[in-house]
């Protein structure tokens, strides 16, 4: 297959890459040596057309400090490629952001499968401006109606677009690298939080306040913070404000990736996850498949984490039920078997399988395509 894939975070991207982008390369790293994959991305400082990790990247848009303008740009300039462009692939694949306008199904008849990763509702509205965030819930509400086939990495993300009958979608979840399932746990008493620096979304603002409490009990076990994103500076401004013990506690190690995050991963006492919002972030797959215990907020696409035993939940946004969770779960030897459910879970969730649906959904897509043209 000649495929083309709207992806608007890459490799090197000035705004960073997130859950979407890591996915994509995941995915593709599998199939790579099976079909012609290029990746059509936003433009950002220093990018050029380049094949990187074996894929064709192609940037487009206007380079901009301003995240809403460059992916304004990059909305126009990649809709104007596939205008221009679409007959030369087999199949398109569109990541959805309702602030990336494309409406592609209007403008190729080449089949197009829209991927959804999250859906955002009105917490829109306690993020942005209320012009910029009732702007994105209506296009996040009726972008998607105007397609045909989609992949969702969730069934309870799925459900929440209430999409209207005979469409045609696959539910194909975020996934794990082998590597992470064979690394021997360890215990260095630290709490690990894993992912982009959201605070409102990821809920790091009361993560800090709910480890403030918890360091009561447990003065020596730290705080490490591995990732990065736009709120870092005023993440490490909310740190500042901190009791000078617990400040120092507070480890902030950027992105890692790699080696560099296994060893993070196998030497953390447990991951917490704070997140007012998410969907399927590929942080808690790869925790549990390092067998480490995990403390989530009840919101409801972590259910699956306390279904099956491998972490516990707390009242999402208050930092003193967060608190006591963590407290709990340090002072049990419990934690040593929510790690090993966990990884028993996450064995069935590798990124080679997940990769494997993908290429079956795309296969299915273009029959489907091709019988009704016959």
């Amino acid at each position: 297959m000649k495929i083309l894939h709207l992806l608007y975070e890459s490799r090197g991207d000035y705004f960073g890459i997130g859950g979407v982008g890591t996915r994509a390369y995941e995915i593709y790293r599998h199939l790579k040596e099976r079909h012609d994959i290029t990746l059509l991305c936003k433009k950002y400082p220093g990018a050029t057309d380049k094949v990187m990790e074996g894929l064709n990247h192609i940037f487009v848009g206007t380079e901009s400090s301003s995240l809403t303008k460059t992916l304004l740009s990059y909305s126009y300039c990649a809709a104007s490629f596939v205008r221009r462009k679409a007959l030369e692939f087999d199949i398109i694949i569109e990541e959805f952001s309702p602030a990336i306008p494309t409406f592609l199904p209007f403008l190729t008849k080449r089949p197009v499968v829209l991927q959804i990763q999250g859906h955002t509702g009105t917490l829109y509205y306690r993020k942005y401006n209320p012009l910029y965030a009732l702007t994105l819930s209506v296009m996040e509400h009726l972008r998607p109606r105007t397609y045909e086939r989609f992949i969702f990495v969730s069934g309870h993300t799925m459900k929440r677009y209430r999409l209207d009958g005979g469409v045609s979608y696959e539910i194909i979840p975020n996934g794990v690298g082998p590597e992470m399932l064979h690394l021997l746990p360890g215990d260095e008493d630290y709490i690990l939080s894993l992912g982009r620096i959201d605070i409102y979304g990821k809920g790091l603002d009361i993560l800090i306040r709910a480890y403030r409490e918890f360091c009561q009990s447990f003065p020596s076990v730290k705080l490490v913070v591995a990732g990065d994103g736009r709120d870092r500076e005023e993440f490490l401004s909310l740190c500042g404000r901190l009791p000078e013990h617990v400040r120092g506690n507070i480890v902030m190690l950027g992105w890692v990736s790699g080696d560099r995050k296994k060893e993070v991963l196998q030497k953390a006492s447990m991951v917490v996850l704070a997140s007012r919002h998410e969907d399927q972030p590929i942080a808690v797959l790869e925790a549990m498949a390092a067998a480490k215990a995990i403390v989530v907020s009840d919101i409801p696409a972590f259910t699956f984490v306390t279904e099956e035993g491998a972490g516990v939940s707390f009242k999402t946004g208050d930092a003193f039920s967060l608190a006591q969770s963590m407290k709990n779960l340090m002072g049990t030897h419990e934690r040593n078997e929510m790690g090993k459910r966990g990884r028993e879970w996450a064995k069935d969730h590798t990124w080679e399988r997940i990769a494997e649906k993908f290429e079956r959904f795309l296969y299915r897509v273009l029959e489907d395509q091709k019988a009704q043209k016959d």
